[in-house]
């Protein structure tokens, strides 16, 4: 049988101050991380709801421009507070988007929409899209 020196004393001071020690710097090393975490998921969720308003408004438009039987009306309208939910009013979780939409005439039956949508603490972002007039979309029929 082999006699291997043992050290039965346990764990000393400074080994325990250590594990301590370097505990203590991984939760505050993870709690850093919590704010700057909530802040980006805060931001992709505004982004995610704007660019839905986004979309709805850019189709809402070019709806409105393919029927032949509807006056276009170019020029700049908003900024027109708008909630994700869609209703008139905030709801729980809701925040303010303010909604911009440029019609420009750029030709007989053509006209260029361009929507941009912001909120607060960001410039927002915007699209554009060309809309041309076509009578299958003619309603109701005969105007």
């Amino acid at each position: 049988m082999s006699h291997l020196p043992c050290n039965n004393r346990g764990f000393t001071l400074v080994e325990v101050l250590i594990a301590i020690f370097l505990t203590i710097v991984a939760v505050l090393g993870t709690l850093a991380l919590i704010s700057p975490a909530w802040r980006t998921a805060a931001g992709a969720d505004s982004l995610g709801r704007a660019s839905g308003i986004l979309y709805e408004q850019l189709m809402t438009q070019e709806a409105w421009i393919l029927n032949p039987c509807n006056n276009v009306t170019t020029g700049t309208t908003g900024p027109a507070v708008v909630f994700a939910s869609g209703q008139t009013t905030a709801q729980p979780g809701n925040s303010p988007f303010n909604v911009t939409t440029t019609i420009t005439s750029i030709g007989t039956n053509v006209w260029s929409v361009n929507v941009r949508v912001a909120w607060t603490g960001h410039s927002g972002i915007s699209e554009t899209l060309i809309v041309t007039r076509q009578d299958g979309f003619r309603t109701p029929g005969g105007c």
